[in-house]
């Protein structure tokens, strides 16, 4: 649902490190200074999105959304984690809302905020985490997919 594209913004981090080979050693922990930059795909399946209509009727300024979904690995077969955030719209006109969600897996959680936007791909802030994700700094890009029912999360850092 999410508007369209609003689809679950969960931010999905968890199962498959592309970039690192963390997950071929069981571990998300940098092994060496190479170690230190990283990728994290997750496809987001939007199936909780609510829009609650605070403003005025209809999609308007201040309407909240709510969502917690399952995350799925990068091929899109096995979940791997789930998510839950919010997002307030900004300006309906534009597609604009501001968001800020967390992502739990099996080994911690990474949350995000920022920007989401109904018409194109976006990029939101990672702002911290726990577990194997607590040094994480970076960035995720949120992608659409299957008509804003699912999202790619793309997580990249540096530690």
């Amino acid at each position: 649902m999410r508007t369209t594209a609003i689809a679950s913004m969960g931010v999905g981090a968890l199962a498959v490190l592309v970039g690192t080979g963390a997950l071929a050693s069981g571990s998300a922990a940098p092994r060496s200074q190479a170690d230190t930059h990283g990728t994290l795909h997750v496809i987001e399946h939007a199936v909780t999105d609510r829009v609650h209509d605070m403003g005025k009727k209809g999609d308007s300024a201040g309407d909240l959304l709510t969502f917690h979904n399952p995350v799925f690995g990068p091929r899109n077969a096995n979940e791997v984690g789930k998510d839950q955030g919010t997002c307030v719209r900004i300006a309906p006109g534009l597609g604009t809302w501001e968001c800020a969600w967390t992502t739990f897996t099996r080994n911690g959680h990474i949350s995000v905020q920022g920007p989401f936007n109904d018409n194109h791909d976006t990029v939101l802030a990672i702002t911290g985490g726990t577990g194997d994700w607590r040094s994480v700094r970076g960035t995720m890009i949120l992608k659409s997919r299957a008509q804003g029912t699912q999202f790619d999360f793309i997580f990249r850092w540096i530690l």
